[in-house]
């Protein structure tokens, strides 16, 4: 295949592998809990920090870091104001972050490049960034199984989770943190605008056929896989943007599930 003859094409799809590896894990806990327009929330904010970084001279990544984990911890404190409408903590963190990065961009001289984290931009991804997202992919999996059993109580009953002695408030710190480092590396591969599809379509897609919580997260990073590398591979023969297709490849998949899961039941009966 032609496009593993360059460097940069390489280098998407280990990216891009690694990345779908990990963002079902995160994407599960925040389906489970309710909070799925979190990672949405985050990509957004994550966009402020990106400008940052263009004007700042830095890395964008970092910038998108940065702003993800200042949203990401902003939201746990407008919980606490809001006990009775949780939900308007992203609601108002999300106006905040777009707000800010509409701003923000008009100082930005190079706009190509901040479009490219808007939809996501194979060429972009650099070597340096690749290193981070194996760093990246490492800590979330050993977080992820370390903390298997506590994600999963958190993630049906906070107060029950509590009163059983497990740590809620570090082990949501730790959670909060891992999510903010995935959105802001999958906003240079995929794009902040939709990377939160792809933290929620593979669970919805695994919803569909898994039968236990360890089914849906192993079928959740099939699905993330099935839809991240051909839907690269999609992008790179037809000329298409490379997020866009990652999400419309997922979509299809839910479909397809969907479609066969609803054909299962009916002969079923």
């Amino acid at each position: 295949m032609s496009m593993f003859q360059y460097e940069f094409m390489r280098v998407a799809l280990a990216t891009g592998f690694l990345l779908a590896l990990i963002m079902p894990c995160i994407g599960i806990i925040l389906v489970l809990r309710r909070l799925s327009m979190l990672g949405d929330t985050l990509s957004h904010a994550s966009l402020a920090g990106v400008a940052v970084g263009l004007i700042g001279g830095f890395n964008p990544v970092l910038g998108a870091l940065g702003a993800s984990l200042l949203a990401a911890f902003s939201i746990d404190g407008l919980r606490k104001i809001f006990p009775r409408y949780q939900e308007l903590s992203i609601a108002i963190m999300m106006s905040i972050g777009i707000g800010l990065a509409g701003i923000l961009s008009g100082f930005v001289r190079n706009t190509t490049s901040f479009t490219s984290f808007l939809f996501g931009s194979i060429v972009a991804i650099s070597r340096t960034e690749l290193i981070l997202t194996v760093i990246a992919c490492i800590v979330v999996l050993a977080s992820f199984i370390i903390m298997y059993r506590q994600l999963l109580y958190i993630s049906f009953d906070e107060n029950a989770a509590r009163r059983s002695g497990i740590p809620v408030r570090l082990v949501t710190g730790i959670f909060t943190f891992l999510t903010a480092v995935t959105i802001s590396l999958a906003a240079r591969t995929v794009g902040a605008l939709i990377v939160a599809s792809l933290l929620v379509i593979p669970v919805a897609t695994a919803l569909q056929v898994a039968k236990s919580y360890k089914q849906t997260v192993l079928y959740a990073i099939f699905f993330g896989e099935l839809a991240m590398l051909p839907g690269l591979a999609i992008a790179w023969y037809f000329d298409l943007k490379p997020g866009g297709t990652i999400v419309l490849t997922s979509v299809a998949i839910l479909l397809l599930v969907f479609a066969y899961s609803h054909i299962r039941k009916t002969l079923g009966k």
